[in-house]
């Protein structure tokens, strides 16, 4: 079992008698679905539907003071706190960026429980493991509770993008991306069903038409890892761009209409560096 604590990664926690309510009619997640035992993924959206900020929401038990605790990308934190307080109007909503006191422990490679710290499983993938949120002190205990070894946040990336999960400001640029297109949608980040939130029209157009044709997939590549931004083409012709990459595995966000044009059913050659077939058509992207 291994465990990391990931330095990019912030704590916002919304709290009062109004906040499942307020953050139910504001993001993507399905906040009555929330306990202490199931955590949910989501993300607050422009109202034109692109991604402000994701993450990973997890309610303390009422024994522990209750309210909502938001693992988001660190430096987004305090913009994440202005925008909720714009929102908040008249809600009996407190909402504090915890990120100088409180961090965020990824364990994986095997099931583990531990007392230390608020954890749940990662909702987007079983293979991603717990995530805890802990005082950074206390990661060592943590992880010695969970019977954990204690690795650089750099196994993590690799075990994350090995699993074809984007990362934020790496894989998509913030408010600049539709949920569908990073895969929010199959990995559980938006509830379709359970009424309003902000971006709600554009995208549930876009999940009834289906109309999105860019897409984070699965890559991989031979040699030393190209840059991030390196454009990926297939036959010579433009279909995307890579992201993050770590042991000859990468992810990508490409124009899938693009590659099924030029492609087919091959696969594309680009800088030392090809999709993944398998990956595709695991996700649906090629039949």
């Amino acid at each position: 079992m291994k465990a990391a604590l990931l330095p990019d990664r912030g704590v916002v926690k919304v709290a009062g008698e109004d906040a499942r309510k307020f953050l139910n009619g504001l993001i993507t997640s399905d906040i009555d679905k929330v306990t202490p035992a199931q955590s949910s993924f989501g993300a607050l959206l422009t109202p034109q539907g692109k991604i402000i900020v994701d993450f990973i929401l997890t309610e303390a038990p009422p024994a522990d003071g209750g309210g909502f605790f938001l693992d988001c990308p660190r430096a987004l934190a305090p913009a994440l706190v202005q925008r909720l307080n714009f929102y908040k109007l008249r809600a009996k909503v407190m909402v504090e960026d915890l990120s100088a006191t409180l961090g965020v422990l990824a364990i994986w490679d095997r099931a583990a429980a531990t007392e230390y710290g608020l954890c749940s499983a990662d909702p987007r993938l079983p293979e991603l493991g717990l995530r805890c949120t802990v005082p950074p002190h206390l990661a060592g205990e943590a992880a010695a509770d969970l019977g954990a070894d204690l690795v650089d946040p750099s196994a993590y990336e690799a075990h994350r993008i090995a699993l074809g999960v984007p990362r934020g400001g790496l894989d998509f640029s913030y408010g600049d991306a539709f949920p569908h297109e990073t895969d929010m949608d199959q990995l559980g980040g938006v509830a379709f069903d359970k009424g309003c939130f902000v971006g709600q029209e554009v995208v549930s157009r876009i999940e009834h038409r289906g109309t999105a044709r860019n897409r984070i997939v699965s890559v991989t590549y031979e040699g030393f890892a190209p840059e991030i931004g390196t454009p990926v083409s297939a036959h010579e012709r433009p279909v995307g761009t890579l992201g993050s990459t770590a042991a000859g595995r990468g992810v990508a966000m490409l124009r899938l209409d693009r590659l099924a044009d030029a492609l087919g059913w091959y696969l594309p050659d680009a800088g030392g560096y090809a999709a993944s077939a398998q990956n595709l058509m695991k996700r649906g992207y090629l039949l």
